[in-house]
C-alpha cells in the first residue's frame, strides 16, 4: 500500500528524517515508536505532503507522491492526525462532521460508526471546538480524518495527555479501521499501546529507523 524509500528531509541545517525506509500494507497498523524529538512528527508531515523531502521516494499503491502537495496527498488517500489536534476553534463538532463527510472518499466510515467509539461526540455536538477538553478535541481531529475514507491513516502522538478510557476508544477505532483496510502509521513513544496494537514496530532516534519487529500479542484496555 505505502512505500517508503531512502527518506529524508531536514529544518534549515538540521537533518531531521535519514534516509527512512519501510512499508506498512492495507488492513496493518505499522508503529513507528520513539522518543520526543527522535524525528517521528517531520516525518509524518513529509508523508502528508506537509513538508518537502530532500531525497527520497513515497510511493501509494504505485502512485508517486514524494513532491506531491498536502491537497494532493489527501485526495490520493493519505491523512494526517496532527500532533496538537488543529481543529477549527470557532466551529462546532457538527460543522467539523458536516465539512469531512462532504469531502469523503468511496467507502469511508459512517458517523454513527465512529461515535460507538467517541459517544461523548455526541454529547457535545452543538459545541464550539475552543469549548471542548483536550482529549475532545483528540477525539475530534480523529474522528475529522477517519470520516474523510483514508487509504492510509497517520496518527501523530494520539494518545498524548489523554485518559485512559479515551486511549481504549482510540485502540477501538483503530481495529475498525484494519479490518476496513486501511493502512495505519502510528507515531508513538514505545509503551503498551504501540505494543499492543501494532502489527508490526520500527524503532526510530536521531532521525534514523531501525529494522521492524513484530508486536507483542494483546489487548489495550
Amino acid at each position: 500500500m505505502l512505500k517508503v524509500e531512502e527518506l529524508s528531509a531536514s529544518y534549515g541545517a538540521v537533518q531531521a528524517v535519514r534516509r527512512v525506509s519501510f512499508h506498512v500494507a492495507a488492513g496493518e497498523v505499522l508503529a513507528v515508536a520513539g522518543p520526543n524529538g527522535a524525528g517521528k512528527s517531520t516525518l509524518a508531515n513529509v508523508l502528508a505532503g506537509l513538508h518537502r523531502s530532500r531525497s527520497g521516494r513515497i510511493d501509494l499503491a504505485g502512485t508517486d507522491l514524494s513532491s506531491a502537495r498536502a491537497t494532493q496527498t489527501s485526495r490520493a488517500g493519505v491523512t494526517l492526525v496532527p500532533q496538537g489536534r488543529r481543529v477549527f476553534g470557532s466551529c462546532t463538532v457538527a460543522e467539523h462532521v458536516d465539512l469531512a463527510e462532504s469531502r469523503a472518499r468511496a467507502g469511508a466510515l459512517r458517523i454513527e460508526q465512529v461515535l460507538t467509539h467517541f459517544p461523548r461526540l455526541h454529547d457535545r455536538w452543538t459545541v464550539r471546538a475552543r469549548q471542548l477538553s483536550g482529549g475532545e478535541q483528540q477525539m475530534l481531529a480523529i474522528t475529522r480524518a477517519v470520516l474523510l475514507g483514508p487509504r492510509v491513516l497517520i496518527l501523530d502522538e494520539p494518545t498524548e495527555g489523554l485518559a485512559p478510557a479515551i486511549v481504549t476508544a482510540v485502540a477501538g477505532l483503530v481495529r475498525d479501521l484494519r479490518e476496513q483496510g486501511v493502512a495505519v502509521v502510528l507515531m508513538e513513544q514505545p509503551g503498551p499501546f504501540v505494543d499492543t496494537l501494532a502489527d508490526r514496530t520500527v524503532t526510530m532516534d536521531r532521525g534514523l529507523v531501525s529494522d521492524s519487529v513484530h508486536a507483542h500479542e494483546g489487548e489495550w484496555s
